[in-house]
């Protein structure tokens, strides 16, 4: 009984310590600052990309970036019932976002990104519902200029 315990004592040991760490972690290269952001489009999902972005507004690096963001959302019906109900919707976003620094653009990405989500009788959890697939969006659409700009400030 005792061998068993040290045994498992001895394993759990060794693989809570293996140094395992995830590829894609919160350790972001932040040798950049977003100087300025201009929104135009969906207001829910800019304010959304907005607040993700603020963590990398104002730091001290010497490489500042400046974007401008056209988001557009849609909201498409993709079914209906016998009575004519809708009951799939389908939603769709695209961001067209421009990167520039020092004046010059350097890169225009464009995001597009499409959720089916099913028609509610409850409209106050239809809207929830629609209000978390734009927040998803943001977070995402947040990532992807993240993504790019590392990747720009590092050539």
């Amino acid at each position: 009984m005792l061998k068993k315990f040290i045994l498992l004592l001895i394993s759990i040991t060794l693989l809570s310590n293996c140094g395992f760490t995830p590829i894609h972690s919160n350790k972001i290269n932040k040798n950049f600052s977003i100087e300025a952001v201009s929104f135009t489009g969906d207001k829910t999902i800019n304010n959304y990309i907005k607040v993700n972005l603020k963590q990398f507004e104002n730091n001290n690096s010497k490489k500042k970036f400046k974007l401008k963001i056209n988001t557009n959302f849609k909201k498409d019906t993709l079914a209906k019932d016998k009575t004519a109900k809708i009951t799939n919707f389908k939603l769709s976003s695209v961001s067209t976002i421009q990167i520039s620094s020092g004046g010059n653009e350097i890169k225009e990405i464009k995001i597009s990104q499409n959720k089916n989500m099913n028609n509610y009788d409850d409209k106050f959890e239809e809207r929830k519902n629609e209000r978390n697939i734009k927040q998803n969006f943001a977070s995402a659409i947040t990532r992807q200029i993240i993504t790019e700009i590392s990747i720009l400030n590092d050539n």
